[in-house]
């Protein structure tokens, strides 16, 4: 019975370790993978999503990057950096029509670039 246990954690582990592999090497930060944008060009690719709020820290950073950068329709990465504190009252509530805001001219940025 001993054995069944470790058997079967050890697969657990095991497929957790790929898992994790495969999300340490593709995904990166990515929380959002999207199809390209409607109306874009046949030959566009779509997005990555990323973000980072390092350990001890205010600053937030969104990025929007294109899911295949060695693709020639590829535009160039975009990101902005912002303290959150700009984003909730203070009474500890967030504003979403702010955070919105700002994200949505980050897309509009993106959506500006010209293709490397």
């Amino acid at each position: 019975m001993l054995f069944c246990l470790i058997f079967d954690y050890g697969k657990y582990v095991l497929f957790n370790g790929i898992l994790q592999l495969i999300i340490y090497t593709k995904e990166k930060n990515a929380f959002l993978f999207t199809y390209p944008p409607a109306g874009s060009a046949y030959n566009s690719t779509g997005l990555m999503v990323s973000s980072k709020l390092p350990r001890f820290s205010d600053m937030y950073t969104l990025t929007i990057a294109s899911a295949d950068p060695k693709s020639i329709s590829a535009k160039p990465t975009i990101e902005f950096t912002k303290s959150v504190t700009k984003w909730f009252t203070k009474d500890g509530v967030l504003v979403e029509g702010l955070f919105w805001k700002d994200v949505e001219g980050l897309i509009n940025d993106y959506a500006n670039k010209k293709s490397k």
